[in-house]
Order: C-alpha cells, then structure tokens, then sequence
C-alpha cells in the first residue's frame, strides 16, 4: 500500500496500537484475521491522506539524454524502498483462494510501483481481493461500502494495473529461466562489474532496457545509452566493485561495494535489483545509500566518494543482512 518498507513498519506498529486497544471487542476469533486487516488498510489510507506517492524514478522524469551526467538527487520521500522479502519468509503460492497474484507477484518492483499509480480505494481494494484473497463481501465490510462498489474499483484497478506491469510477472520470468541459468547470468553480470567490461555488461541487457539510481532522478535507456554511460562513470576503471548476492522484491538482487582507500575495504555503495525478460536483463535499479548532502552537481557524478547515509544505509543493506564490509 505504501511503498515503504519504513512506512510499513510505522503502519505496523500502530495497528497494533489499535488492535490491542480494541480486542475486548472482537467477539468472533474466527472473524479475527479480516478485524486486523481491516484495522491496517485504515491506517495505510490515513498515511496515504497526508503524503505523496511514491515511485521509481521513470515515473519521475523522462529518461537522460544521452551524455547526460547524473544531476542532483531528489532528497524528499518519494522514492520506493527495495523490499526484503527473504527478511520476513515470503512463500509462493496465494495468500487466498481468490487472490490472483503469488506473495512474491505482489511485491515485485513492477507490481508495487503499478499500485502507487492508483487511487487509494482501489489500492486498497485491489490488495484485499487480488493480493490477500478475501471475498468481495470481506472487502466491502472492512471498507465499509457495497459490494457493487468493491466490483467496480477492482475492474478499474486491474485495468489500470495491467497498463503498467510486464505482461509476465518476474516469478514466471525466474521459473522459465531456471536456477543454473540465473546463476550463470548473475555470475556473468558481477565478473562485468568487477572487471569494469562494458560490453560484457551491456551484452546481458535486452535492447529497452533501462538502469536507475534513486535518490537520483537520472536513469538511462536504452542499451547503447546506458553503454555510453558505463563506459564514462561507474565502469570507467574509476571505482573498483565487489557484491554479495540477496534477493530484493522477489527478484535477484546485488549488493554492490566499491573500494575505499582509508578504510581499506570495499564499502557499501548501492543495491542492484534485477529484472529479467527473455533470458536477459530488462532494468537495473539501484537503491544508492550514499549521503545527499552536496550541493554541487559534480559530486554526484563521483557518488562513491560521498560518505553514508544512515537511512538508506538500514533501508538497503541492514534489513538484508548485507555485510558492513568486505575484505580486500
């Protein structure tokens, strides 16, 4: 509903607030799992009253144009946060029997950022029947309206989800490619990082493919472009990288450290999330987690330079279980 995981965790807690406080009144326990869902879609619609939506940055602004150096990063909280799915043991399969999309479906990059695009009932009503599996009669209880209302908001919903998600879904995508294939394009895409091949990483992406940075609104498409960019910033030879492998919205994920000279290890950077179409990489977005404090444009075309930033530091590495550093 959010977008954020931090968000999430706030909303979380003061459903708890609330459903403590009301539990004298829960006079049916088997009716108690739609009470509390209830109670925390009417949280997430207060929340969502009082802020902006969040997105990733090709909702944002138009794609860089070729040559364009990053610029400025957008310091407010617009951004969407990776979401640590292994961290809270997200299962396949659907939460009900009259949901439509898998756990880990309702969670991938795409889908969560189709939902921000919607009307806050129908991001609520599209979750309770598609997502969490409850009846059209359920949903209309916990948000208090008819039935014929829930039917008609979900119609519009999935339409206007459908717009914007791949015609298939990342799981689908993982399951066609099969977990030897994974690896070995995951593997191919580290060694191109790590030894800054600009044409074996760009080799690994489908020709639209497109790479974003948030806090940056800056990103790329499509491959020659990205290419161009590589070849001049993070894959000059500038920076040396190292990863650790994680899995973020369902989806491969990388967390990407670049090498500090004091410090003498390499050092948190970035969280790389994947997404595959055919058998290659269709958009990298990398979660930076670097400070945002400069003021000139120029610092940000040497983003690993920047000290941290604690937020997105716990946002993309510490809710992951992601090593602080690594060795030389």
């Amino acid at each position: 509903m959010l977008g954020s995981v931090h968000d999430a965790e706030d909303a979380l807690q003061e459903t708890f607030i609330r459903a403590w406080r009301g539990a004298a009144g829960l006079r049916d326990a088997d009716s108690g799992r739609s009470w509390l869902y209830k109670i925390a879609t009417n949280v997430c619609l207060t929340e969502l009253e009082r802020r902006r939506r969040r997105v990733l940055p090709h909702d944002f602004s138009p794609a860089a144009e070729r040559g364009t150096p990053p610029g400025m990063p957008v310091t407010e909280s617009v951004w969407l946060d990776p979401y640590p799915d292994q961290a809270i043991g997200l299962l396949a399969g659907k939460a009900g029997p009259e949901a439509h999309y898998e756990q880990r479906e309702s969670i991938e990059l795409a889908f969560v950022a189709a939902l921000q695009h919607l009307p806050a009932n129908q991001r609520a009503v599209l979750i309770l029947r598609d997502v969490l599996g409850f009846s059209a009669n359920e949903a209309a209880t916990m948000l208090a309206t008819s039935v014929a209302s829930i039917n008609s908001a979900l119609q519009r919903a999935r339409a206007a989800v459908s717009e914007r998600v791949p015609e298939r879904t990342q799981q689908a995508n993982l399951r066609a490619l099969g977990d030897r294939a994974l690896q070995d394009l995951v593997d191919r895409y580290v060694l191109a990082w790590e030894r800054c091949d600009v044409s074996a990483f760009t080799a690994m992406l489908v020709e639209d493919a497109t790479f974003a940075m948030p806090p940056l609104a800056t990103w790329y498409t499509p491959r020659d472009v990205i290419a161009e960019w590589a070849r001049t910033s993070p894959l000059s030879g500038a920076w040396r990288w190292k990863t650790v492998r994680t899995q973020a919205n369902g989806q491969p994920a990388l967390g990407f450290y670049s090498w500090d000279d004091a410090a003498g290890a390499y050092l948190p950077f970035a969280l790389n999330v994947l997404t595959l179409r055919g058998g290659l990489i269709s958009d990298v977005t990398a979660f930076i987690v670097r400070s945002t404090e400069a003021t000139e444009p120029e610092a940000y075309q040497n983003f690993p330079n920047e000290p941290f930033d604690a937020s997105r530091y716990s946002s993309a590495f510490t809710r992951f279980g992601l090593p602080e550093r690594i060795g030389a």
